[in-house]
């Protein structure tokens, strides 16, 4: 980097170079290291970033250097003697977070180097202002929806179910994936799984929002086509409201059928007990949300050996690859004979590598569960 004591156009160089050096990452940690490694390229012979208690990139203390450190901020007793050290404080919106110590062994800052520095410092505050609030956001994100899907409602005991929600990384913004089950009259149970479109927080208070409005119409008893259609009527009702996939899946154990409707849903699967897949075909309507309705339900034989499985896109979906490739691959799943519900979640979220999606990834399973028969009942 030029010398600042060129005069003011050097100067303007020098902070569009710090612009483009300094906050190309959202880390904090990643940020203060730009700051102290841009000062080094430049004006200083040592940088460093020392952080007051309660920063969020480490505990208090140095959380970056660059250059003679040790022999120009850290000599016994201090800087070094022939050591020019400038410090610089590091603060932002009311928030504090420490300071930067700029040093050169050779002669003393010049008042435009000086500026220098203290736009680089403002610049890396700046950044990481908006680091922590995001961070902040995503948190708020992310604990709300694992609240959400952590607590689905409780079905029949004549049905045994499983269920698994995966976030996209800790540091991603969240979805909208989401999962329900609903006890409805005469021991059936109402299974449902659905994706609202985008991330962030807004879309996990969408989610919250759809499934809220599920738990109203199911209570109706109305068939899965018609729930999905107040679903997309209420939704489309309210302007800021993103559309949703979602797949809705009523099972009957009495008479051994599950009813099926899709808002613009991937496919269920089925396992039966000696391990073999498939998908099931149901008609498919357009996403919640739109207000254009055509929803079909489709009733289908739901037997004991088999366990249906429903889930979001990010389960099956990989960049770049056909979504029929994608289906395929979960259809070519082989259970162990005889596994439990849990076993076959855990089976494909492996099998599919789900902990290292693309996306969120949300897993319902669902089996009858057969009652022994009464004590002295005919063998």
């Amino acid at each position: 980097m030029a010398s600042h004591r060129d005069g003011p156009q050097a100067r303007l160089r020098a902070m569009e170079e710090a612009a483009e050096r300094i906050g190309t990452s959202s880390d904090e940690k990643t940020i203060w290291r730009e700051l102290t490694g841009f000062l080094f390229r430049g004006p200083c012979d040592a940088a460093a970033v020392e952080l007051t208690g309660g920063g969020r990139s480490g505990p208090a203390g140095r959380v970056a250097a660059a250059g003679d450190t040790a022999g120009l901020l850290d000599a016994p007793g201090g800087a070094a003697a022939s050591a020019h050290v400038v410090p610089v404080p590091l603060a932002g919106r009311g928030e504090v977070y420490g300071q930067l110590l700029a040093a050169r062994a050779d002669s003393a800052f010049s008042a435009d180097e000086t500026a220098t520095l203290h736009f680089a410092a403002r610049l890396a505050c700046a950044h990481v202002g908006h680091a922590r609030r995001l961070a902040a956001i995503e948190k708020i994100a992310l604990d709300l929806q694992r609240a959400l899907v952590a607590e689905p409602g409780r079905p029949h005991p004549n049905l045994e179910v499983a269920s698994r929600y995966l976030p996209l990384g800790s540091r991603a913004l969240v979805g909208g994936d989401w999962f329900e089950t609903v006890r409805l009259h005469f021991g059936r149970t109402l299974l449902v799984v659905g994706d609202v479109m985008g991330h962030g927080l807004e879309a996990a208070v969408d989610m919250n929002a759809y499934r809220h409005v599920l738990r109203e119409v199911a209570s109706t008893d109305l068939a899965p086509h018609r729930v999905l259609r107040q679903l997309d009527a209420l939704s489309a009702a309210e302007d800021d409201r993103r559309p949703a996939t979602c797949l809705i899946v009523r099972v009957d154990p009495a008479r051994g059928t599950a009813a099926y409707a899709s808002a613009g849903h991937l496919p269920p699967a089925v396992f039966t007990a000696d391990g073999t897949g498939g998908l099931l075909d149901v008609p498919v309507g357009p996403p919640l949300g739109t207000g254009v309705g055509g929803y079909e339900t489709v009733v289908l034989p739901f037997t004991a050996d088999q366990t249906i499985l429903l889930y979001t896109d990010g389960l099956v979906e990989r960049r770049g690859e056909d979504i029929d490739t994608s289906l395929a691959r979960l259809a070519a799943l082989r259970m162990t004979a005889g596994c439990g519900v849990p076993e076959v979640v855990d089976a494909v979220c492996a099998g599919l590598d789900a902990r290292h999606a693309e996306d969120d990834v949300a897993v319902l399973a669902a089996r009858l569960r057969l009652r022994p028969p009464p004590e002295g009942a005919a063998g």
